[in-house]
């Protein structure tokens, strides 16, 4: 296992590579942006229709840094009070733009160590799920429901070890959706090509992604991997990237891979469009019939930001974390004996957090 993660590894290092080396920047990814008062662009709502640029060797060009920063205030489920509706009223509109002005004049004046990620933009969008017309997760199914419910007693009590904590507090993985959904910060998404390929890398977590496209068929179904096994090919300006053969029950469709997590039959198909110098929709529609009852879809519109670049992500070398989460469960175990020997109450238990933390799905309706 070893030797074929080594070899695995240094593939997609050479490809990153060949990609890097063949990357055309383009002057629309540098420079201050204005804000948008829009949903994710579409080309037909433009005055004119954008003419998405071309890499030497012919493909529509994605390349570049995108960035989710723009939508941390787009919920990924769509609440109660915006039931019916796509977008923002223009008066809910200016209240989100307000929130975010005054989020980004915070993050840009806090003093110390931490300042969380912001963006330059506001979208109209009511939630980042656009199937169903609802904008709201499926029902799960009831295999689901019982793992999710498993899940989070395991991550609300004190560990036994790290097999008890999630994938990305270990700094494995936030999976593929973890890995683009808006958090508080390391939203970067890098994108690659070369001839034959493109690859994607997520900021935190360091996660890259190798999508060939010269048409080979997936690798065999029984091999499965935390990102899945990628294939794709243009439709017109858009890069479609299949997705198969996911290691199940791993991470879920939430921020840092949480929320009920998908199965070993994830279905995912991911499309890419540039629409507009620096806008690109990303859309993935997500069939995983093991855990929801019914596909459904995202729709997040990634932008570029000023200066932003994806800086090495160095999670194991400082993962402090980890270490004192199962040190201080163990000091509490020893605190327990101790006061059971003692013939006293022990202390009060700690308040373990980092269960499913993506909005409940409903449960399945009677009868289904």
């Amino acid at each position: 296992m070893r030797a074929r993660r080594t070899l695995v590894g240094g593939m997609a290092l050479a490809v990153v590579a060949a990609c890097a080396a063949l990357a055309i920047p383009l002057s629309a990814q540098s420079g201050p942006r204005p804000a948008a008062t829009a949903t994710a662009v579409k080309p037909a709502a433009a005055a004119k229709p954008f003419g998405a640029p071309r890499t030497p060797w012919g493909d529509p060009d994605i390349q570049g840094t995108w960035s989710s920063d723009d939508l941390r205030g787009v919920p990924v489920q769509r609440a109660d009070e915006f039931a019916g509706r796509s977008e923002l009223s223009d008066e809910e509109f200016a209240k989100r733009a307000a929130d975010n002005d005054q989020a980004r004049t915070r993050e840009l004046n806090r003093v110390g160590a931490f300042r969380n990620d912001v963006g330059t933009r506001t979208f109209r969008q009511t939630s980042l799920i656009v199937e169903p017309a609802d904008g709201r997760f499926p029902p799960t199914t009831p295999e689901a429901q019982r793992e999710a419910a498993r899940r989070q007693v395991q991550r609300s009590t004190a560990p036994g070890s790290w097999t008890d904590r999630s994938l990305y507090d270990r700094c494995i993985t936030r999976g593929m959706f973890g890995s683009v959904l808006p958090v508080i910060y390391g939203n970067g998404n890098q994108i690659l090509q070369a001839p034959g390929y493109v690859s994607i890398t997520y900021e935190m977590v360091h996660d890259t992604r190798i999508v060939p496209l010269d048409g080979r068929p997936h690798i065999g179904k029984r091999i499965q991997q935390y990102l899945g096994d990628a294939r794709g090919h243009f439709e017109g300006n858009t890069l479609v990237v299949d997705t198969t053969n996911f290691l199940g029950n791993t991470t879920g469709v939430g921020g840092n891979g949480g929320g009920t997590p998908t199965s070993d039959v994830l279905h995912v198909t991911e499309r890419f469009t540039r629409v507009a110098p620096d806008v690109l929709n990303y859309e993935a529609t997500i069939d995983d019939p093991r855990t929801y009852t019914r596909p459904f879809k995202l729709l997040l519109p990634l932008t570029t930001q000023p200066g932003y670049q994806v800086l090495p992500y160095e999670c194991h070398e400082g993962n402090m974390a980890l270490h004192n989460i199962l040190s201080a469960a163990r000091s509490e175990e020893r605190a327990v004996e101790d006061a059971v020997k003692k013939g006293v109450p022990p202390p009060s238990p700690s308040v373990w957090q980092g269960g499913v933390n993506a909005p409940a799905a409903p449960a399945p309706a009677a009868g289904r």
